[in-house]
């Protein structure tokens, strides 16, 4: 298969809201994790951080240039990648041992990281069975109601177990965003691995109906607007 230079890894475009969209298109899309990067007055905030295979401080620059926090909406291989690059992370309590000592089994990279999850491969020396989340231990515990402040702009931790135990999405009141992570997106949901929950699922998904939320960035596929979010939600809960 072929390999990608590490300058082409990354895939960048900014969006309304000071927000801008990071990702690796050469991840097949149900395994690409969105990478949320937040400009905010004081300091800026990145929700998850991707694989890990290509540097992102490195190669994507924006998230250099001013103090930043790492928040990981789960521990999931796919989200925290790249966490270990930055100096402020944030994770809800649930998780903080798996950000601070993952493996391939509490990350999920077993059973998933294989060359076939790819379009095209990382760059040498990048091998899918070598593949591990380096260690990043959170220097923020987050729970349910904490806020991230960035100056103008305060994102407050709504606790979403159910996909995983810590898994936390980030509410703005002020201009109806939600960072949603991986509780909910427009595609298929995972509900089944190792920790979830489908009570805590359940509980998670009726919560969430109650956000008066004017556009979703989720952990996967493409954002969406306040009615698709709450038809995705009713659709869900109606399937129980």
């Amino acid at each position: 298969m072929k390999r990608i230079a590490p300058e082409d890894w990354y895939s960048v475009r900014r969006l309304d809201d000071d927000v801008t969209y990071i990702c690796e298109p050469h991840i097949k899309e149900f395994y690409r994790c969105n990478i949320w990067h937040v400009r905010g007055r004081d300091a800026d905030m990145l929700v998850d951080s991707g694989m890990g295979v290509v540097s992102l401080r490195q190669w994507v620059p924006l998230v250099t240039e001013r103090p930043l926090t790492a928040v990981a909406s789960h521990t999931h291989f796919d989200h925290i990648g790249c966490h270990h690059e930055f100096e402020c992370r944030a994770v809800h309590s649930a998780e903080a041992d798996l950000l601070a000592q993952p493996t391939r089994a509490n990350t999920l990279a077993d059973p998933y990281v294989t060359d076939e999850i790819f379009d095209a491969l990382p760059p040498a020396p990048y091998c899918s069975k070598c593949y591990a989340v380096k260690a990043a231990p959170a220097t923020r515990i987050l729970a349910d109601g904490d806020v991230i402040d960035l100056g103008d702009r305060q994102f407050e931790v709504i606790h979403t177990p159910g996909h995983s135990p810590g898994g936390i999405a980030l509410w703005e009141e002020k201009t109806g965003i939600l960072f949603s992570g991986d509780i909910l997106y427009d595609g298929p949901l995972i509900e089944d691995t190792y920790h979830s929950n489908g009570v805590d699922y359940v509980a998670s998904m009726k919560r969430l109906l109650d956000y008066p939320v004017r556009i979703v960035h989720g952990g996967h596929f493409p954002s969406f607007d306040g009615t698709r979010y709450r038809s995705l939600i009713r659709e869900w809960l109606d399937g129980k």
